[in-house]
């Protein structure tokens, strides 16, 4: 057989609307998946892990036909990715391409890592002040501690 003709890409199919969520760091795809609760959508969904990545060397990306994310989604996926890139795609053409940016107050969605929060023992919604974008901290608005990356819990 001729080395010349083996294929050497998997080609996947374009979706005519939706978003592709691309550039995510290798190891936090399943978190994403599982943060925007996608494993229970009927929505087509295709994963990849570990694809080639000029710029980061490996790369994971997410394509999610006939969805498009709310910003509340978008800022979470830019706490476990902040280096991800969101397209938007309509008719099959992209018309929205950007770098999701980690935004400088969290509401809502990520708990307080203090037990003693005022968060986990009454139906308040969190709220924190990003303190540090580079190596993310978070600060609570109500008891004033402080959550890093690796204790981020989004619920």
């Amino acid at each position: 057989m001729n080395n010349d003709n083996i294929r050497k890409e998997l080609v996947v199919s374009a979706i005519e609307n939706g978003t592709v969520i691309d550039h995510l760091p290798a190891g936090s795809v399943f978190r994403v998946v599982k943060m925007l609760n996608l494993e229970s959508t009927d929505k087509q969904i295709t994963v990849g892990i570990n694809l080639d990545s000029h710029k980061y060397g490996k790369k994971g990306i997410i394509k999610v036909a006939n969805k498009f994310f709310e910003s509340e989604d978008v800022n979470k996926i830019s706490l476990i990715a902040p280096s991800a890139t969101l397209i938007v795609i309509k008719d099959y053409k992209v018309v929205e391409k950007r770098n999701v940016e980690i935004p400088d107050e969290i509401r809502k969605f990520v708990k307080c890592v203090n037990p003693n929060c005022v968060t986990n023992h009454q139906n308040i919604a969190t709220r924190f002040s990003v303190i540090d974008k580079k190596d993310l901290k978070l600060q609570c608005h109500y008891c004033e501690k402080i959550t890093g990356k690796n204790t981020i819990d989004i619920l």
